[in-house]
């Protein structure tokens, strides 16, 4: 299960959905928003998405973790709209038997979804104008937008 917040993200319910007495590890990535990036100092992120595609590739993508790896059960969640520091951004869970699966499949799950999903990101920074920043997914993103590239254009939540 994927889904796609515009309200801070409740980790309680995603948790929830990952319990299973045949599982002996959970591991939980969640991506916090950071009052910096590159030497500049952030205020606030704002995400936009294109929220139908996403669900979809996010879906393929835990399938793909699932065949891959020996685990119970495999969650994520991005939000979209403006948030503050500290916030959770990106949230991916993965229960296993066994810590080594659980690991893996969440590190597979969290670089695909870096990668692959039409998601947007712009940093609002306290002393310079707000630019869209690793912008993976230009040829495919709302029009409206000027997109500015960092000279590293590493993901980066």
């Amino acid at each position: 299960m994927f889904k796609m917040f515009a309200e801070p993200i409740q980790d309680g319910p995603l948790r929830a959905r990952l319990q299973s007495a045949r599982a002996g590890a959970l591991v939980v990535f969640e991506g916090w928003v950071r009052n910096h990036n590159e030497g500049f100092a952030v205020e606030a992120l704002e995400y936009e998405a294109f929220a139908e595609m996403a669900l979809l590739e996010a879906e393929k993508i835990l399938a793909e973790a699932r065949e891959r790896w020996a685990i119970e059960a495999i969650v994520g969640a991005h939000r979209t709209g403006l948030l503050q520091i500290g916030e959770i951004a990106v949230w991916v869970g993965v229960s296993a038997a066994h810590r080594g699966e659980a690991f893996a499949a969440c590190q597979y799950a969290m670089d695909e979804i870096k990668r692959r999903l039409p998601i947007w990101k712009k940093e609002h920074y306290r002393d310079r104008p707000a630019e869209w920043v690793n912008c993976q997914h230009c040829a495919t993103a709302p029009a409206h937008h000027t997109h500015h590239h960092s000279a590293t254009d590493g993901a980066r939540v």
